[in-house]
């Protein structure tokens, strides 16, 4: 995204980040967060949360809870639905290991 001429922001790559993870493209959903990052654009909840809704469609819980640990250092707070906290839940239960509780 950086070879264009807009100048990109937190509305132009939660759009996209939120448009890759509609489409089922998580992976690129999920780099396109990290350039978010690299370019020094703070995520907000949107990006976050459809950053976290990519990580649910590639069945990555693990990475899904760690992301939503970095919103709250953020200081942001989370908008993610309960289905996909409760995925991670059982997921996370159905594996064995041990759980954060909130």
């Amino acid at each position: 995204m950086r070879d264009s001429n807009v100048e990109l922001d937190v509305i132009i790559y939660s759009a996209g980040i939120s448009a890759f993870e509609k489409g089922g493209e998580w992976q690129r959903a999920l780099s396109l967060l990290s350039e978010m990052r690299e370019a020094k654009v703070e995520p907000n909840v949107i990006s976050y949360n459809a950053g976290i809704s990519a990580y649910e469609k590639g069945k990555q819980w693990q990475r899904a809870l760690a992301l939503v640990s970095k919103m709250r250092e953020a200081k942001v707070e989370p908008c993610v639905s309960a289905t996909v906290l409760e995925s991670a839940r059982a997921a996370k239960a159905s594996s064995g290991s041990g759980f954060w509780r909130c």
